[in-house]
């Protein structure tokens, strides 16, 4: 028996505005919404999903809601990348433009960028990369 990767579940106090922010963010759509869950996938998933290879699809974001707001520096999170030949700085500054806030939680002088999300969830900004 084999298992694959299916979604990232994100806890979180306003699931709509949650999931809205990170479909802006990453220029997903959403695929399923009711008051208590938000499904986001990325375009590809819905215009050439069937020709997807299972095995090859990748994990979607599920937004659930929890009464209580992050207290602790996340456990797991999410990395993104500008590609190659764009701009790391302008993608920050997007993202901030968003409601991202830059976030330093000890990593010192890095090609990262550390930022949170609206509800204070952390996510790192990579150097530019194709790979």
């Amino acid at each position: 028996m084999s298992v694959r990767w299916y979604s990232v579940v994100i806890d979180c106090t306003d699931v709509a505005a949650q999931a809205r922010w990170w479909a802006e963010a990453l220029d997903w759509r959403s695929v399923y919404e009711a008051p208590d869950e938000v499904v986001l996938a990325p375009p590809h998933a819905l215009t050439k999903g069937d020709s997807i290879p299972v095995e090859e699809r990748g994990p979607g974001l599920v937004f659930v809601p929890v009464p209580e707001g992050k207290q602790l520096k996340n456990r797991l999170h999410i990395d993104l990348a500008p590609r190659a030949a764009d701009d790391q700085e302008a993608e920050v500054a997007r993202l901030e433009q968003l409601g991202a806030t830059r976030v330093d939680i000890g990593q010192g002088k890095q090609t990262w960028v550390v930022m949170a999300d609206p509800e204070g969830n952390e996510f790192c900004v990579l150097s530019p990369r194709d790979d």
